[in-house]
């Protein structure tokens, strides 16, 4: 079958303005409860789109770890493309795709690093392979081989024989603050729903929808 004739369409939800919270933040974990529900794979995958100094875009697919009224973390290692990229130009947008419910989340905003003790607490809950992971890898940079890296690997493992690994230095979280969301339910012939939060005068969001 060509690309061109795969489809689907959506039939499973409707989205109207009256079916969604004030909150936008409410509203994502709403959804986000409705996601692992469903058992939709991995619901807290999203894509992560950053732009370097020079407009260029990236795109890759990261974890979500916290998503709060103070914005949506996750983490990486600082030295990263991602990180160089956000250090540069501190603003993403995150997408979010939940096939078994047919739904998109779209989040902009501006992006910081997190406080360091709140990237040392999330770290020391990571699995013992995964937190000798992050020292072993300079993320982003060229490997001669698999070898070259399984190597650095043993020698961290060396250097850390106990469960105690400590943080390192390069490694932590950026939390995404949304200054816009967009809730999307797939309908059918693709006239999808689209709701818009945008900040209000005053406080608050505006919801408005949006023509698919």
């Amino acid at each position: 079958m060509q690309i061109s004739h795969l489809r689907e369409d959506y039939r499973r939800e409707r989205l109207d303005e009256g079916d969604v919270l004030p909150d936008p933040v409410a509203q994502f974990h709403r959804w986000f409860a409705q996601a692992r529900e469903a058992e939709a794979p991995e619901p807290n995958a999203m894509a992560l789109a950053t732009s370097d100094a020079d407009g260029t875009p990236n795109c890759r697919m990261v974890l979500l770890k916290e998503a709060d009224a103070r914005g949506f973390v996750f983490f990486t290692d600082y030295r990263s493309v991602k990180g160089a990229e956000l250090d540069a130009t501190p603003q993403a947008a995150l997408c979010f795709w939940w096939a078994p419910l047919e739904r998109q989340v779209r989040i902009q905003g501006r992006v910081e690093r997190i406080d360091p003790a709140e990237s040392a607490a999330y770290y020391r809950q990571r699995p013992r392979g995964s937190r000798l992971g992050a020292w072993a890898s300079t993320q982003s940079s060229v490997l001669p081989n698999r070898a070259a890296l399984e190597q650095q690997h043993a020698e961290v493992e060396a250097r850390y024989p106990d469960e105690e690994v400590p943080l390192p230095p390069h490694w932590g979280g950026f939390r995404v603050i949304p200054s816009h969301f967009e809730f999307w339910q797939g309908r059918q012939s693709r006239l999808h729903d689209r709701l818009r939060y945008r900040p209000a005068e005053g406080g608050g969001w505006v919801i408005e929808r949006l023509s698919p």
